[in-house]
């Protein structure tokens, strides 16, 4: 039985050349498992990240049943973002 609170978190690449660092972009509630795996779906296929700029290929590598790893080529680079289910642990 479900009964936490599931959240969706998007961690991937940002800045430019020296500068680049892994960090989270967002990270919200989605309800129960279900419709959280579902926005984790939905975001590894539709989500703009940051870096490239202009996208022209996506590939969705599914890493476990509660994240993907979404590697993007732009026109110059390639870069990746991590899109991962987790359910919020509350405070004892």
């Amino acid at each position: 039985m479900e009964n936490g609170t599931w959240w969706v978190a998007i961690e991937e690449n940002r800045g430019m050349g020296d500068g680049r660092e892994w960090t989270m972009s967002q990270a919200t509630p989605a309800g129960d498992l279900p419709t959280a795996q579902a926005e984790a779906m939905r975001l590894a296929r539709n989500y703009a990240p940051a870096y490239p700029w202009s996208e022209k290929s996506r590939k969705v590598l599914r890493t476990d049943e509660n994240s993907y790893l979404v590697i993007v080529d732009g026109r110059t680079s390639t870069f990746h973002f991590r899109v991962t289910v987790g359910e919020l642990i509350p405070d004892e």
